[in-house]
């Protein structure tokens, strides 16, 4: 089985493009959606031991636990140390299920792959883009968003260009969503042939 790595930086279009994924029939893991289950689950009671309060019902509320790790690298650093793990477990669980359902292409939706490593956890990587300009718009039309705010995300996220250079495949999804549908069937395509050998590399 074929392990793909799916990133871009915030505003490109990743869950867009993992959704199209799935509307092929290729199963998609989302690290987001692990992190919001197991702060409903097993992250809940460790999350609320480190930082007491941030629970209500078992479940963090990620308000409050934003209001204390935010700005706190030392705090945000007890936070990933916590997380990550889990969300790993989580993954690996995923893959070996549909290792062994028999799938030939699985993928890892990773916002932050190259940013924590997870360039070694994956076969190939489809790194989404879009265009700068495009980027700023989407992102600045989400409630709460500011220059400063988006600003700092990008400080901390490695360049688009950079993840371009590293990644095997790219999605543009500033062309419109048709052009990164075809897109995205043009990898699944490559990588079925690859695992029957007869694709060229």
């Amino acid at each position: 089985m074929i392990v793909l790595g799916l990133t871009g930086s915030i505003g490109m279009g990743k869950s867009t493009t993992a959704k199209m994924f799935t509307d092929a029939g290729v199963p998609v893991h989302d690290s987001d959606e692990a992190v919001h289950r197991l702060y409903a689950g097993k992250a809940a009671p460790l999350v609320e031991a480190a930082f007491p309060g941030t629970t209500i019902a078992g479940v963090v509320d990620r308000t409050k636990l934003g209001a204390r790790v935010l700005g706190d690298t030392a705090a945000l650093k007890q936070l990933e140390n916590i997380i990550h793990p889990l969300v790993r477990a989580d993954a690996d669980a995923f893959l070996a299920r549909h290792r062994n359902a028999g799938e030939s292409i699985a993928v890892l939706d990773i916002p932050l792959l190259f940013e924590t490593g997870g360039r070694n956890r994956v076969d190939k990587v489809v790194v989404v883009t879009a265009p700068a300009e495009t980027q700023r718009e989407r992102v600045l039309g989400r409630p709460g968003m500011t220059e400063e705010k988006l600003a700092s995300i990008l400080a901390k996220q490695v360049p688009d260009a950079e993840k371009r250079r590293q990644a095997d495949f790219v999605v543009d999804t500033g062309q419109g969503l048709d052009a990164a549908r075809a897109e995205v069937k043009a990898i699944i395509a490559e990588l079925s042939g690859d695992k029957s050998g007869k694709a060229g590399s």
